[in-house]
């Protein structure tokens, strides 16, 4: 799995298939701060899989409220969905992965770290081929650096992590034409590249972390569009080429892809014949599933239609804890579009936190989370997803619900009351906007109860355009380097699988829309990888040390956690979502030819 950190797609975390998975028993665990049911990752039907229903077609749903975007490349895409109608694809992917995404071999490519020497070397395996019959070489393992790193790029996956690699600082300013730390033993259409680091981090063992991109791109394929043009190119829209098990056959732009058998693929020969993954809107994904119209989902559907699913006699259900959460977002600054770096507004109407703070105080997640949640969402109390049990901070407090705390901070900071609202310490009318994604009825609800809620702590908020934005709007408002449309957000992030979160919060990080940055979160970020967390012990109390600072500061401040789960219909065998089943795709076959 490439390290995307990415937004999703509603205000209902939802995931990739990578880390989706499978369920159906309810044993109740205890993780964070309620408790919720525990789901099976894996589902298999009865019966022995048929040459009929290998031969028909598998039919996934993928869940949103909007058309996919449609950019096939990793380093290029940033919205959850567009992985997920791509993923038959294998997401390009290097490496094969542990139950904890630690790196192992056997994947398309094999990493060796040498401390000494701070170099990582990636070697492709022999049969290595894109799904047009290229061979996949040592260029197409760099060229990603050059797409996200480019300062003409639309790539959003750039960090000051990757900076860690000789000459890509140089290269991301426009001060070098190519990445001096990247070299090629055996030239650049062999089969290694060496990557030379200013320090090797202990993330590194494992995918998805934020040094080491953890997918190729197909630069003979690529190569003759400038990378400024490559998301609007045909190569990554219309015809993208793909190195897993299937093929692109078509796609109906915004709508649906299709898929078949890739011949090139060198890993577990796939058993369907056909794949279809087609968008359906979280309103109507329940009578779908009930008239049999698909055989599992991605993108995840709202809790709330949990207690429907499952009273579907012909549907298991599997899940995994999600690699995601909803937040709340402040707008607290801007990016600065001359250095890339985003910067504290001390003027803007969200920097006070105690503000922050008195928001979220005011308003109950636990009851929400009760109330539409089902067992498979919860109060989120850290930005780190407690699947990450080493580093989470299972004691941090969050903001469990407290009106009075809420009303008193609002005094204190100045925020006096003036007839039904506050107005601010200067004694101006305050007016919050609140941004958030057209969603499910029971998420669309929640908004509804979160301005009430505020309302009643004496603040006028009000929805931004007076209604929830549709999903390619809410993100392009609030991508600009500076918008004042939007005071606060509700988003949600699909981590990556290894938990530093520098992409996301960094002062670099185009993710940071919230534009959060003081020299503190960028010295306990730094820490998280810094030499001394190799020593495990001290790695574990930087995270706990950052989780509980940025919930002091609720520049972003969690909101649930959830389960990641797909109803799976009783004609699919070898569903399986842990992280250690590398082959998601080939592992799957049909006993019928349609579903059941």
């Amino acid at each position: 799995m490439s390290n995307k950190k990415k937004w999703l797609t509603a205000g209902i975390a939802m995931l990739s298939v990578m880390t989706l998975a499978a369920c159906s028993n309810s044993k109740s665990s205890n993780s964070g701060t309620t408790k919720h049911i525990s789901l099976p990752a894996s589902y298999t039907g009865s019966g022995k899989a048929t040459t009929a229903g290998n031969n028909s077609t598998l039919k996934v749903a993928e869940v949103n409220d909007a058309p996919f975007a449609g950019i096939a490349s990793g380093t290029l895409a940033s919205n959850a969905e567009d992985s997920d109608v791509f993923s038959p694809g294998g997401a390009d992917a290097l490496f094969n992965v542990t139950k904890n995404w630690k790196i192992i071999d056997g994947g398309l490519a094999n990493q060796r770290l040498n401390r000494k020497a701070k170099t990582v070397t990636i070697t492709l395996r022999k049969n290595a081929r894109w799904s047009n019959g290229d061979k996949v070489t040592a260029k197409d393992i760099e060229y990603p650096y050059e797409i996200i790193g480019n300062k003409d790029t639309t790539s959003q996956q750039y960090s000051s992590d990757f900076a860690a690699i000789k000459g890509m600082a140089a290269y991301h300013t426009g001060k070098a034409k190519t990445i001096s730390g990247i070299t090629y033993p055996d030239g650049e259409k062999g089969r290694t590249v060496v990557i030379h680091l200013t320090k090797l981090a202990p993330s590194l063992k494992y995918a998805g972390n934020s040094f080491i991109w953890g997918g190729v791109e197909p630069y003979e394929y690529y190569k003759g569009t400038p990378i400024s043009k490559l998301a609007s190119s045909k190569q990554v829209r219309k015809a993208p080429i793909f190195t897993g098990p299937y093929k692109l056959d078509k796609e109906v732009q915004g709508e649906s892809t299709s898929w078949s058998p890739n011949k090139y693929y060198w890993g577990k020969k796939p058993q369907i014949k056909h794949i279809t993954i087609q968008v359906v809107s979280t309103n109507n994904i329940v009578a779908a599933l009930t008239s049999k119209k698909y055989d599992f989902v991605l993108g995840g559907i709202g809790s709330s239609q949990y207690p429907k699913v499952k009273k579907l006699k012909t549907y298991g259900i599997a899940g995994t804890p999600a690699l995601s959460y909803t937040y709340f977002g402040f707008n607290v600054g801007h990016m600065d579009p001359k250095t890339g770096l985003n910067v504290m507004d001390k003027n803007a109407k969200m920097s006070n936190k105690n503000l922050r703070r008195a928001m979220m105080y005011a308003v109950n997640i636990d009851a929400v989370a009760k109330k539409f949640g089902n067992g498979l969402n919860w109060r989120a109390n850290t930005l780190i997803p407690p699947t990450f049990k080493n580093v989470y901070d299972s004691k941090a407090s969050g903001f469990p619900y407290n009106m009075k705390k809420a009303k008193s901070l609002l005094e204190k900071a100045g925020y006096k009351k003036h007839g039904k609202w506050r107005t601010d310490p200067n004694g101006k009318k305050l007016v919050i906007h609140l941004g958030a994604m057209t969603s499910s009825a029971a998420k669309e609800a929640t908004y509804q109860y979160y301005l009430q809620q505020w309302h009643k702590a004496g603040l006028n908020v009000k929805m931004t355009t007076g209604k929830p934005m549709e999903m390619n709007s809410f993100y392009s408002t609030l991508q600009k380097p500076k918008q004042n449309k939007m005071d606060v957000f509700l988003g949600a992030w699909s981590t990556s699988s290894e938990p530093t979160p520098t992409q996301l919060y960094g002062v670099d990080a185009p993710y940071n829309m919230g534009h959060f940055a003081t020299k503190k979160n960028t010295q306990l970020l730094n820490s998280l990888n810094s030499n001394k967390a190799w020593n495990a012990k001290y790695r574990v109390q930087q995270y706990k040390k950052w989780q509980r600072y940025m919930n002091s500061q609720a520049a972003y401040a969690p909101e649930e956690f959830s389960y990641s789960w797909s109803p799976v219909n009783k004609r699919v065998k070898g569903y399986n979502v842990a992280p250690q089943n590398n082959e998601f795709w080939s592992s799957i076959s049909l006993t019928a030819a349609s579903p059941k």
